[in-house]
């Protein structure tokens, strides 16, 4: 009853999201294209941006990029810098405040998508003023006009500078959530590889791989996919293969970290339009529990989910397989074959980046919490191939453990 209860709440969803508002965030690319800020804020009229970064990008040397263009326009401005890895509830009341007390008309976020929450979390307490980030989380809790916004993702994976979530973490509890609203794409994305040519080989990995797996989950779900949806879902799997290596071994191959930052931004719409699933769920409970980087946790879990899924994903991991150049179209092997190699090939990337098989932080008190919020993340709303039940999801984090 309970698979039956999921699987009717989706096929009715599926129903009521085909009339939403959709958009995409309109994407600026290209090596440099950071100068056209100004230019987009004034097709907003902004006057005063406020810049939401982190420390590191200020030790880079990026936001003081981004500074320089917005003096040459003679634009005032005013700057947080103080984003952590997975942002909490405090910070983004903290930018919310900031924003209100200089005086700033519009939001620009610069970084991976800890700043990039961050700023969208902020944008919707700015256009829900009255309800606390808390209140907001879940689905069409803010339905309010956010405050013009301009993304800049200075990392390949995560994909929400065109994504309709804001993943926040309550530190009091330690729960990892999405605020999830239309408003909250953001206007533009600025597609900028100059800003990720140093970006070193861990987290190019692992948010490479974030971005695969945004791509794979958004293929797998199967009611509130569209067209283009599956059409992005393909051709990020397919650029992804094709350049994250490249930029994993030669970071300062410009035009691959370009191809990277499409291919993130085709996944970031993908699974804003289709739905992710038991992998972000697991993820985001790592998250929340032990400041696992997002994209690392996506990457060890994905092709365990994978193998567990078994025969329900087989055609379409064989379709993903010939869209990664894995296997011939044209070759008859069986859909469980061409899986296989799908899989087998997502576990040998993963080695060949370094990225561990497991984790040794997972705590065997904490179990029990991690299958209780990754349970109601994901059920009834994302529609899975395979549908897990507490049991299948506390198998599944027992086999993380290292």
């Amino acid at each position: 009853m309970f698979i039956l209860f999921c699987r009717v709440f989706q096929f009715i969803f599926n129903f009521g999201a085909r009339i939403l508002p959709w958009r995409k965030a309109i994407p600026v690319e290209g090596p440099g294209s950071i100068s056209l800020i100004p230019e987009l804020l004034h097709k907003q009229k902004v006057n005063k941006p406020l810049l939401v970064t982190d420390n590191g990008l200020v030790k880079a040397g990026i936001v003081q990029r981004i500074i320089d263009v917005l003096v040459k326009a003679q634009f005032a401005y005013a700057v947080f810098t103080d984003v952590e890895p997975n942002p909490s509830v405090s910070t983004v009341n903290k930018i919310q405040k900031f924003y209100l007390d200089q005086g700033c008309d519009g939001i620009i976020a610069l970084g991976g998508g800890s700043s990039m929450d961050a700023a969208k979390g902020a944008a919707a307490r700015v256009a829900r003023p009255k309800k606390s980030v808390n209140q907001l989380g879940g689905l069409l809790r803010v339905l309010r006009k956010m405050p013009p916004f301009i993304a800049i993702p200075t990392t390949a994976g995560t994909g929400s500078e065109t994504t309709i979530a804001a993943l926040i973490t309550d530190t009091d509890t330690n729960h990892k959530y999405a605020i999830m609203d239309l408003c909250l794409i953001p206007r533009y994305a600025i597609l900028d590889s100059e800003l990720t040519l140093g970006l070193p080989p861990s987290i190019t990995g692992a948010t490479g791989m974030d971005a695969l797996t945004h791509a794979v989950e958004a293929y797998l779900c199967w009611t509130y996919n569209t067209r283009e949806s599956i059409n992005f879902a393909l051709d990020a799997v397919k650029i992804i293969f094709a350049n994250l290596e490249k930029v994993f071994n030669n970071g300062s191959d410009v035009h691959a970290r370009q191809a990277m930052l499409l291919a993130s931004y085709k996944a970031g719409f993908a699974f804003t339009r289709a739905g992710v699933g038991n992998i972000h769920a697991i993820a985001h409970t790592m998250g929340g529990l032990y400041n696992t980087p997002h994209g690392l946790a996506n990457a060890v879990i994905l092709p365990k989910v994978l193998e567990d899924y078994g025969k329900k994903v087989h055609r379409k991991l064989a379709r993903l397989a010939e869209a990664a150049g894995l296997a011939d179209k044209a070759d008859k092997k069986p859909h469980a074959e061409k899986a296989r190699i799908f899989i087998d090939a997502i576990y040998a990337m993963n080695e060949r980046m370094g990225i561990p098989k497991g984790f040794d932080c997972i705590k065997n008190e904490d179990i029990p919490k991690m299958i209780k919020w990754a349970s109601k993340e994901s059920n009834p709303l994302y529609p899975v191939p395979v549908i897990y039940r507490k049991k299948q999801f506390g198998v599944m984090i027992e086999s993380l453990r290292l």
